[in-house]
């Protein structure tokens, strides 16, 4: 199983790490990250390959062969920085993006198995889940309407959060407070499963808030109700982060990406029809392109296999040559000198 949790907060934005296990690396540095790349950085940390390499010094090499369990990334919206514990890197260009790709790749290769893979924006009514362990999490709230019930139940987080000056009877900080209590519930339905975070499947979660956003749209960015709801927010994901890196055992990885907006709306990419006529003119010189990213991978499978092939080749060529016609078959051993004899 595999747990990486993502906030990033941007001026253009910033994306922080949190937690993470000794076998994924990030550097300490001000390196900015194209807003783009964020998902290819969780399918690395997870251990998956990305179309294109990443040349970003933030991440290193780590440990090949000990990945996280879990994945897990909160899309802050509406705040440019969050004080949150941990490395922070600064977003070049934040654009909306999407972990399709990471949960694809899990679905695909561990269908078998029990992933959790478990994508929601509570403000939207969005969710995804997809995979046998998700009928842990059919009871969780994703309506807005079942958001309101269960904040009035008895276990909610009103009873133990400081409102300060949010109020509990206006809809947009219920609305806050509603995603608050998502959190707090993904880890209620894990800590009582706690099989999903043992297996060997990697688990994806994907989380986008909004509500911090519509704090400041209704009562203002310097208001006391947007100062509390930032507080909160902040001691909220460290608090989540803290207790999804202890049910998988310290092996999470755990980062937030806070964006104040998105440059441009979520688009999927397209090819041009005067794309071919485009490259010609970038490359009057008609040199050739950079390797596919699995050139390597395809360079050693065929490498190693002719080596492999040539030397057995070598050994049975050998081994025929020299062999005793005594020892072997019946036609052979008629033909030895002593049996005609006889």
């Amino acid at each position: 199983t595999a747990f990486c949790v993502c906030v990033s907060g941007v001026s253009g934005g910033e994306f922080s790490v949190l937690r993470s296990p000794p076998s994924v690396v990030f550097r300490d540095g001000s390196w900015a990250i194209p807003g783009e790349r964020i998902p290819d950085v969780a399918a690395l940390t997870m251990g998956f390959s990305v179309e294109e390499d990443l040349p970003w010094p933030g991440l290193g090499v780590g440990d090949l062969f000990h990945r996280p369990q879990a994945t897990v990334l909160v899309t802050v919206k509406g705040v440019d920085k969050l004080p949150l514990k941990g490395l922070s890197y600064p977003i070049e260009n934040a654009v909306p993006f999407s972990l399709d790709s990471v949960a694809n790749a899990i679905h695909t290769l561990f269908s078998e198995e029990t992933p959790v893979v478990l994508q929601l924006a509570p403000s939207e009514e969005r969710v995804y889940m997809v995979g046998k362990a998700n009928a842990v999490f059919e009871d969780l709230s994703v309506t807005l309407r079942q958001l309101r019930n269960r904040l009035f139940q008895d276990s909610s987080v009103l009873s133990s959060l400081p409102l300060n000056s949010l109020s509990r009877n206006n809809e947009v900080d219920l609305l806050f407070l509603s995603e608050l209590q998502v959190l707090h519930d993904i880890t209620s339905l894990l800590s009582r499963h706690k099989h999903l975070a043992k297996d060997h499947s990697p688990d994806l979660y994907s989380l986008e808030l909004s509500g911090l956003e519509e704090v400041g749209k209704r009562y203002g960015e310097d208001s006391q109700q947007y100062k509390d709801a930032s507080q909160i927010l902040v001691d909220s994901l460290q608090k989540f982060a803290d207790e999804m890196f202890n049910l998988y055992g310290g092996n999470a990885v755990v980062e937030v990406v806070a964006v104040k907006e998105f440059n441009s709306p979520l688009s999927r990419k397209t090819r041009s029809i005067l794309q071919a006529s485009q490259s010609a003119k970038e490359n009057p010189y008609n040199l050739a392109y950079p390797y596919n990213y699995d050139y390597s991978v395809i360079f050693n499978i065929v490498l190693w296999m002719m080596i492999g092939l040539a030397l057995a080749v070598i050994v049975i060529s050998y081994n025929l040559w020299n062999m005793d016609p005594g020892y072997d078959s019946i036609i052979y051993r008629m033909t030895n000198q002593k049996i005609r004899m006889d």
